[in-house]
């Protein structure tokens, strides 16, 4: 119901009655209706709120949790990686080498499985009461860039432990983190459409994702990667992200070529995902 556009009528059936609604289908090619959504924020913000009280309600750590994960799996790939293997950093410190790539990588999974699963998880609001059904992966995205700010903050104090200068590149941030959110929002808005249907889909995503991960350069710096298999790694969208996150917090030359790539994806992800999301949308309360 969330693709119907309402509309409330100003002719009555006859003198006395209330007025009737409209429920009129979507039209045009992608008829997202920004209106509809900025007029509902109150919602997001609301669904945003509700949804970090309740994970981290009864916690001893309470958002510190948003660092936790990071931080251990950096200690985890800095003892076998950066010690044991002796995997290259490019010259910068294995251990913030590791976590500026994990940390965007992080906010990208996470990003992904809570839009997947918004819909699912939240049911009992589709089938009773109508609002934008784009607010629910929206919100979801709300939280992952909540933990991402907490989660950088530990960032920044590891950049002055390791003495590591700031330049005007870091002001490229923004725009990575813009980036990573439209890809994320795209594969998640697919993935929650998918799921309504398939429910199958919310098993496979995080073992898809995991995968990933190892075709990502996280653990190790693009540089290691043969000069032959090189085109094939920039063609994941997320290694411009993280080859680029990490020359903006360096200072190191950016990666004009991936970051291209990931612009294209993600345009057309996320445009294509709008698209089937607002068709399927009328019918989430029916097969939910």
């Amino acid at each position: 119901m969330s693709s119907e556009v309402i509309k409330r009528t100003s002719e009555l059936a006859a003198p006395g009655t209330l007025p009737t609604l409209q429920i009129r289908p979507p039209s045009g090619w992608l008829s997202l209706d920004l209106k509809e959504i900025w007029g509902y924020r109150e919602l997001l913000y609301f669904l945003v709120w509700r949804d970090l009280k309740v994970r981290y309600k009864q916690t001893v750590l309470g958002a510190m949790w948003a660092i936790a994960q990071p931080l251990f799996t950096t200690l985890i790939f800095t003892l076998f990686f950066g010690k044991m293997i002796g995997v290259g950093s490019d010259g910068v410190p294995y251990p913030i080498f590791a976590y500026a790539g994990i940390l965007p990588w992080t906010y990208f999974v996470g990003a992904i499985s809570g839009t997947s699963n918004s819909l699912v998880g939240s049911a009992h609001l589709i089938d009773k009461v109508y609002f934008p059904r784009l607010i629910l992966p929206l919100a979801a995205l709300g939280n992952g860039l909540v933990d991402l700010a907490v989660a950088f903050l530990f960032l920044v104090g590891m950049l002055f432990y390791y003495q590591v200068a700031l330049t005007w590149s870091i002001l490229m941030l923004p725009v990575l983190v813009l980036l990573t959110s439209c890809l994320s929002l795209g594969i998640g808005l697919l993935a929650s459409a998918l799921n309504v249907h398939y429910r199958d889909v919310g098993r496979l995503l995080p073992f898809v994702l995991q995968l990933g991960m190892y075709a990502t350069p996280i653990i190790y710096p693009l540089s290691r990667v043969p000069e032959q298999w090189r085109w094939l790694i920039k063609l994941n969208p997320m290694t411009g992200v993280i080859a680029n996150y990490r020359a903006a917090l360096f200072g190191q030359q950016f990666d004009w070529a991936s970051l291209a790539v990931t612009a294209g994806v993600a345009s057309i992800i996320l445009t294509s995902a709008l698209f089937v999301f607002r068709r399927v949308e009328a019918k989430f309360a029916d097969i939910i």
